[in-house]
């Protein structure tokens, strides 16, 4: 490749950084990319950077790729401004380098208007920075006379850099764990956002992806409106450089609508909206999710295995044509959002059962993302276990006192539950776990295998007879919700029924 604006020295460089620039960060490419791009500067870490909850860790090798950018940039428009580029393939190669550069530059920025925004509770306000990345961006294309002509408006590009800031945060704060599982499906998601070629994305799909339909299959618990939620707050949104703001504030992008919770009538009024007179109740005209969530906005459709067979015609109408009507009205109206859909259940046992239409089902599996257990996540490991609990102990009892939280929590999961706990609740029994115990000293799940866990310690002789007697107590009297039925089942007072239930905290 011949070139005038990229030394010889610095193309190897140059092309491994556009390679960074395009891949999925949170696969193991990125680490082997950085490692050409640095060669003998490479810095081997003890953990990978893409782990970690929040907010990726700076680490030493992100720093020296960032300054061994800005050096090389400084040289490439030294260069510049003596001669044009060589080639179209070079003036590209330059571009995308740029792009990455004051990405760079400025991604503190772009993450402390995130953060600001959801502190406010919305992002509907100017990037007082903007003009200063765009001139800055500007003064590396074009010096001397010569210009490298963007394939792309400047603001396109900055609005992509706040996509991938917006993605990297909403994926990290909803998307939990350090494992491998957990890893994998934060790749996952991140390839529903930009798709695997994120080339192919900025060049065409960018403004097509609300054309695909996600779907979210995994147990219950295991945090499938997350997913969903992290994949809506991280979709693309164009900024208008005339205002410097988003054309869509993303906090408002998200439109959850759980279907099991809602009538026939009422799901129907909700996606589509209603005309004044539609049916009883209807008072005045109403516009449903279809048509608030606007161009970048998402439609989350929770427990799509449980609508009705009319519904789905009426849904598939709508993922076909793209139009839709309210009810009581003929006049159809445009449907420009995404469609993000989910389900506990197999969705081939419910197309055997008739409960799911076959062609409905191919319309909303083109992106098909399977959640992952709290047990895979946790993998056996008491490290990943106090990672979970610390994290959720912040939420729910503060940062002052979520280290003793956690240790309380971590002990008595150890002690009375065992790292072969089956978690049948997933991650929203851990948080029920975390919160009864800050409040009780105890957690007693209702669901618990004997086999697994229960039988298992008495079988190790863990306990002492008092103990094994008042945790047999509480697994009674968690089925029957009654001291007299429990006192009944175990041939005891009732007296003494509620003397070993109300001892747990104590006894601890």
């Amino acid at each position: 490749m011949k070139t005038h604006v990229i030394a010889r020295e610095d193309l190897g460089f140059v092309q491994a950084v556009k390679r960074i620039m395009f891949c999925n960060p949170l696969l193991p490419e990125r680490t082997e990319l950085e490692k050409e791009a640095l060669g003998q500067d490479y810095s081997a870490t003890p953990r990978p950077w893409n782990v970690y909850i929040a907010h990726p860790v700076e680490d030493a090798n992100l720093a020296t790729l960032v300054t061994r950018a800005a050096e090389t940039a400084e040289r490439c428009r030294a260069n510049l401004a003596r001669k044009p580029p060589a080639s179209d393939e070079e003036s590209e190669l330059y571009f995308n380098f740029i792009c990455f550069y004051t990405y760079y530059r400025y991604r503190e920025d772009l993450d402390r208007f995130i953060r600001e925004s959801h502190a406010r509770g919305s992002a509907n306000r100017v990037v007082d920075f903007y003009e200063d990345s765009r001139r800055e961006a500007e003064s590396y294309l074009s010096a001397g006379g010569h210009v490298v002509h963007s394939p792309y408006p400047y603001e396109w590009i900055f609005a992509y850099g706040f996509q991938l800031r917006r993605a990297f945060h909403h994926i990290f704060q909803f998307i939990l764990g350090t494992s491998s599982s957990a890893m994998g499906l934060r790749a996952r998601v991140w390839q529903s956002i930009f798709t695997h070629d994120a080339q192919r994305y900025l060049r065409s799909l960018v403004q097509r992806m609300g054309d695909v339909i996600t779907l979210i299959t995994g147990p219950s618990g295991s945090g499938k409106e997350l997913v969903a939620r992290a994949i809506a707050l991280s979709r693309f949104i164009p900024l208008d450089p005339n205002t410097r703001r988003f054309e869509q504030d993303f906090l408002d992008a998200f439109h959850p609508l759980n279907l099991t919770a809602l009538s026939p009538t009422l799901i129907e009024s909700e996606l589509f909206g209603h005309r004044k007179g539609a049916f009883t109740g209807a008072l005045a005209d109403y516009q449903g999710h279809l048509e608030t969530c606007g161009r970048y906005g998402t439609v989350f459709l929770d427990e799509i295995g449980d609508v009705a067979v009319p519904i789905q015609v009426k849904l598939l109408r709508v993922l076909e044509t793209r139009k839709f009507n309210r009810l009581g009205d003929t006049r159809l109206l445009p449907f420009e959002g995404k469609i993000v859909a989910a389900t506990n259940r197999t969705p081939a046992q419910l197309i055997q059962r008739g409960e799911l239409r076959e062609d409905f089902y191919y319309r909303l599996c083109a992106d098909r993302i399977e959640t992952v257990s709290l047990p895979d996540i946790l993998g056996g490991s008491p490290e990943e276990t106090r990672y979970l609990v610390h994290y959720i102990a912040r939420k729910v009892a503060g940062e002052e006192e979520a280290e003793s939280l956690t240790q309380e929590v971590c002990a008595w999961i150890h002690k009375s539950l065992g790292s072969k706990y089956s978690w049948p609740g997933n991650v929203r029994e851990l948080e029920q776990c975390v919160r009864n115990i800050m409040v009780h000293g105890e957690y007693f799940p209702e669901r618990t295998s004997p086999e697994r866990t229960f039988g298992e310690q008495i079988e190790a002789g863990e306990w002492t007879a008092d103990e094994l007697l008042r945790r047999y107590t509480a697994r009674v009297h968690a089925r029957t919700r009654n001291y007299e039925e429990t006192a009944r089942i175990l041939d005891l007072d009732s007296r003494t029924v509620k003397k070993y239930l109300n001892s747990g905290a104590r006894s601890e």
